[in-house]
């Protein structure tokens, strides 16, 4: 949910887990921690109480099933931001948030340099850029080419792509490497904050503004600047942006003092600019002022060859994470990955694979445990499968079966049961008994066919011979 609302979020399993992600980074990393009240070990309270003592500002929200107004006060008393009762709505969750976030934002300076590093993070340029397809290639060329180079860089490309990753390739290929590398998700900052953000508030320049604070671009003095979703930034502070990128200087708010800082830019965005700027929601200067290298990351769809690799990837990372000893995917797992669609791109797949490891009890993950929409469990197909030629029925369901010369639809249409029996034994012979593929050629989904094949007593005749008989030439008449 939070990271759907654009937040950027690290997990750990456990109380003291927390505590000790939050010890090993530096002051301000975090905006603000979400507990549950009851866990093994450190429980909610003991680690709200081991948060305020190490970071006062630090706003802690806790969760709990087992809410009652004593409970509530007593973490209040202790030092929560606030008391949050399960099931809670998105609504609910958004308003905390977003309070906790604006408070700790305007709560005072960070001291040290927000270098903002998760589990994603490369550790070299081509740490986490998987993907051996030609359009990937060229990228990883390009990342190459210009990291070294101070210029402006804009990556460009469907939500999930992996522009974060491409940003700090190329700060890690340049000379700025050993220099903090500061992110900023525009979309997650309210607009009202955003100015404050980017280049920082003087004492008194706003209700809420108790003591002077950096913004991002100081903080990024001598690194990079990746600015996430530039989009999203609002069109009164794009100007002082762009002054900020030509100059290298800016004003705090409240603030006469002219700062100076040495920063490389890279901004990020999932929307076409172009457009944005004919709507009048994005200054055309400022985009020609981005745009001096841009960066184009294709949607995984497109490169379908990468997907392979890329389960590899996240498998490795995934059993590291958990503990687990997975192999991999069977051939028909890998067969409905490989086809898949992949609207989330490289995120959405590398979710799926922690989910798959995580529940995974064999050391082969199966078609049977991918989610319904990798099997097309409702009997759906995607657009680029019909034929307008042939009624708009799908092309799966025609092209296996000729010699019975009619689809599984039409013999059910037909009430012929002993037509349906013979097509679906002409798919299991044709695949030697393999669901899946038996499905895909008649075009129905495998749950659907499991449920045929149960009442025909097919299943059984698998068990004991390994496969089913083709039909005779009796059933084709």
């Amino acid at each position: 949910m939070l990271q759907q609302a654009g937040h950027e979020v690290v997990t750990e399993p456990d109380g003291e887990s927390g505590l000790a992600r939050v010890k090993s980074s530096p002051r301000g990393t975090f905006d603000v921690v979400i507990s549950d009240l009851r866990m093994p070990g450190m429980d909610g309270m003991q680690l709200l109480r081991a948060l305020v003592e190490e970071d006062p500002g630090l706003p802690v929200i806790i969760l709990t099933a087992y809410g009652s107004v004593d409970t509530a006060v007593e973490a209040v008393k202790a030092g929560a931001f606030d008391f949050l009762e399960k099931p809670f709505d998105r609504a609910q969750i958004d308003k905390i948030l977003g309070k906790a976030i604006s408070t700790r934002r305007l709560s005072g300076p960070r001291t040290e340099p927000v270098v903002e590093v998760g589990a994603s993070a490369p550790a070299s340029i081509d740490d986490g850029m998987v993907g051996r397809s030609e359009s990937m290639t060229s990228v990883k060329e390009m990342i190459r080419t210009v990291a070294a180079s101070p210029s402006t860089v804009l990556i460009t490309g469907e939500s999930g792509t992996g522009k974060e990753l491409v940003a700090r390739a190329l700060h890690l290929g340049s000379e700025r490497r050993a220099m903090p590398f500061i992110r900023v998700n525009c979309a997650a900052i309210p607009s009202t904050l955003v100015e404050s953000e980017l280049f920082g508030h003087e004492r008194g320049a706003f209700t809420g503004a108790v003591s002077a604070r950096q913004g991002r671009f100081e903080l990024a003095d001598g690194g990079t600047l990746f600015l996430d979703e530039v989009s999203e930034i609002p069109l009164e502070i794009q100007v002082k942006l762009l002054r900020a990128i030509q100059e290298s200087e800016f004003e705090r708010v409240g603030g006469v003092k002219t700062l100076r800082v040495d920063v490389r830019l890279i901004a990020a965005t999932n929307r076409n600019l172009e457009e944005e700027i004919k709507e009048k929601r994005f200054r055309e200067d400022l985009y020609y002022r981005l745009n001096v290298v841009p960066i184009h990351l294709p949607p995984l769809r497109e490169r379908p060859e990468d997907v392979e690799p890329l389960l590899e990837h996240f498998l490795r990372r995934s059993n590291d994470r958990l503990g687990k000893d997975v192999k991999g995917f069977d051939a028909d797992a890998l067969e409905a990955l490989r086809g898949y669609n992949w609207q989330g791109n490289i995120r959405e797949l590398e979710n799926l694979v922690e989910r798959m490891v995580l529940f995974a009890s064999a050391d082969l993950i199966g078609v049977g445990e991918l989610p319904d929409s990798f099997t097309n469990v409702d009997g759906e197909h995607d657009d680029d499968e019909l034929d307008e030629d042939e009624g708009g029925l799908p092309r799966a369901i025609r092209l296996p079966l000729d010699s019975l010369g009619l689809d599984l639809k039409e013999a059910v249409k037909a009430g012929s049961r002993r037509i349906e029996e013979a097509l679906i034994r002409e798919a299991l012979a044709q695949t030697d008994a393999n669901v899946t593929r038996s499905a895909r050629k008649l075009g129905i989904s495998r749950r659907s066919l499991q449920s045929k094949m149960k009442e025909l007593g097919l299943r059984e005749e698998i068990q004991k011979t390994g496969n089913v008989s083709s039909p005779s030439p009796e059933d084709h008449s």
